[in-house]
């Protein structure tokens, strides 16, 4: 007991090092104006909203478009555009409002997301090691980034870590932590193969059809329940909207990296949309075969998985580094047995 005391004061101590350091930063962010930032995503969510406010379809104004060419098209799934509705609704109805309350949010998301990792390395001991790590997700250039431009991300990417944290102990919450991170940024759908193989390998043999059902409907819970009235109200209009990101072109914030496929539609002009994105689902394909067929953990594979959506995707954004990071920091130390197990 004296040493679970010990450990829980270094563990608080050397969080609220961080937490001091993560407010300092995002501070100093907060003081950008807010015209600054309506060029970003963040702005466009609260435009999404304010239209839904109004009783406008953020989701139809897709069918105007060539399915290539962006327009700054609502492609997340609608919480994200519900909650900004619901906020205007109770009286913070412009941007500058909006910001106030998203702001502090976002600083406690990635501090929670520096919290997770750090106490991943610290039951094992780890702390120096740790400590790195943390510093790195805290005020690396790609954290930094995103609490400049106030990006979602770090929202999306905590519950997607709190999710893989829980799964073997506290599997439905778990999965309710997947299916709102999914609510907030899909991004990581391409990480549910891998929970469906992890549920089935881990349900008893007469009950794996249930459990990986089951866990599919949590899965699906929240983008499901949220995008249902959009798919009543203008189903085309949501569905070409989902799909956009996978059928834009492949323009990037990082033209001097194009991805395979952008530089091979060059030569084959027909190598574009949807079949431009086999070689990725074909290395992804392989990650899940191998959770399936060898010894690797879900975070060893999420990561990998995350990686190759890095690598191969059309388009890339700055805070999708965030991801495959956050992931790989975890499994990194995964295979050191916690004190515990020693």
């Amino acid at each position: 007991m004296p040493k679970l005391r010990r450990w829980n004061r270094q563990y608080g101590l050397a969080l609220l090092l961080f937490v001091t350091a993560g407010l300092l930063l995002h501070i100093s962010f907060w003081f950008t104006p807010a015209a600054n930032l309506m060029d970003q995503d963040i702005y466009y969510i609260w435009l999404e909203g304010k239209r839904i406010v109004v009783g406008e379809n953020p989701y139809s104004r897709v069918l105007a478009s060539d399915m290539r060419s962006n327009d700054k098209y609502a492609t997340y799934f609608p919480l994200a555009y519900l909650v900004s509705a619901l906020v205007q609704k109770l009286g913070f109805s412009d941007f500058l409002n909006w910001l106030y309350l998203w702001r502090p949010l976002s600083f406690l998301f990635h501090t929670g997301i520096v919290a997770l990792v750090l106490r991943a390395f610290c039951l094992r001991g780890l702390w120096l090691f740790g400590s790195v790590a943390a510093g790195i997700l805290l005020t690396g250039r790609w954290s930094v980034y995103v609490a400049r431009v106030h990006h979602l991300e770090f929202a999306a990417v905590f519950f997607l870590l709190l999710s893989l944290r829980l799964l073997k102990d506290r599997t439905r919450w778990a999965l309710l932590a997947f299916s709102l991170s999914l609510g907030i940024k899909q991004i990581a759908i391409f990480l549910l193969p891998l929970y469906l193989i992890y549920l089935w390998q881990s349900a008893v043999e007469s009950k794996r059809i249930q459990v990986a059902g089951m866990g599919l409907l949590t899965i699906l819970s929240i983008p499901v329940l949220t995008s249902l009235p959009f798919l009543v109200w203008d189903g085309e209009g949501f569905v070409k909207s989902m799909l956009f990101s996978a059928t834009r072109a492949g323009s990037s914030h990082i033209e001097g990296a194009p991805s395979l496929d952008v530089i091979l539609a060059q030569s084959l002009p027909w190598w574009v949309g949807l079949k431009a994105k086999l070689p990725m689902l074909l290395l992804m394909g392989l990650v899940y075969l191998s959770f399936v067929t060898e010894k690797v953990t879900i975070l060893a594979c999420s990561a990998l998985v995350m990686m190759v959506f890095l690598y191969f995707n059309s388009v890339l954004f700055l805070q999708y580094f965030l991801w495959p990071l956050s992931l790989t920091l975890l499994a990194l130390v995964e295979s050191v047995p916690t004190k515990s197990e020693e």
